[in-house]
């Protein structure tokens, strides 16, 4: 059985309040959180570092989800791990040896995680699963929050979830972009149990409220 878990995305929340922001998020029943690093040349943006997720992890004892959108992840695992990281994910497109990175993350003590995004086939990764905590599905391009859910990332998750039936295997499946309440029981009914939000979370007038509903349609969603 796999938990739902909802993982409000910091990088839509108002980083001059981050404080209250993580609270209001943890009293609403959070749990994770989600962590968008970005350096400028895998994505077109850049974000955060260890230093502010080592500043994050003190503010809150909730886990802290590090999603690498970077070029070269395998040099800065420890760091982020070091910060207080639970569970690290990296890009498929940019790693030739997955096994490598994620047995390092495993030995560090973290979750390891691959990312794919919306125009990377499934067959990329195929090899990989066996040896993963979770898969991060990508349902927008990664680089800048706020954008619209890519509707085919459905069938991707399903031809996921498939996968992991028919082999075996126990690997988490994470989506991430353009969730909101009115499409988290789409994708929850579509096999993912851990869902990444940050306008669909923080930019809603009741924060509370909008966690609440999430609950209630991804439990509400046919297993």
């Amino acid at each position: 059985m796999f938990h739902p878990k909802i993982a409000p995305s910091l990088l839509s929340c108002d980083f001059t309040k981050l404080q209250k922001e993580i609270e209001s998020v943890e009293k609403a029943g959070a749990h994770l959180l989600h962590l968008d690093v970005m350096d400028g040349h895998f994505v077109p943006n850049l974000t955060i570092g260890p230093f502010i997720v080592e500043a994050i992890h003190r503010c809150t004892p909730l886990p802290l989800d590090v999603h690498l959108m970077i070029e070269e992840p395998q040099k800065y695992i420890a760091s982020f791990i070091q910060a207080g990281a639970t569970m690290i994910s990296f890009h498929q497109e940019v790693i030739k040896s997955p096994e490598k990175i994620i047995d390092s993350i495993k030995k560090l003590g973290a979750k390891a995680g691959v990312a794919l995004n919306p125009d990377t086939p499934l067959e990329k990764i195929k090899g990989t699963l066996p040896y993963v905590d979770f898969v991060l599905v990508m349902s927008v391009h990664p680089g800048f929050g706020g954008q619209k859910f890519i509707g085919a990332s459905v069938s991707k998750i399903q031809d996921l979830k498939k996968w992991r039936e028919t082999q075996g295997l126990s690997f988490e499946i994470e989506v991430d972009g353009g969730i909101k309440v009115d499409n988290i029981g789409l994708v929850a009914k579509a096999g993912a149990n851990i869902f990444v939000s940050g306008s669909g979370i923080f930019k809603t007038p009741d924060i509370q409220k909008t966690i609440s509903q999430m609950k209630t349609k991804v439990r509400g969603a046919p297993k």
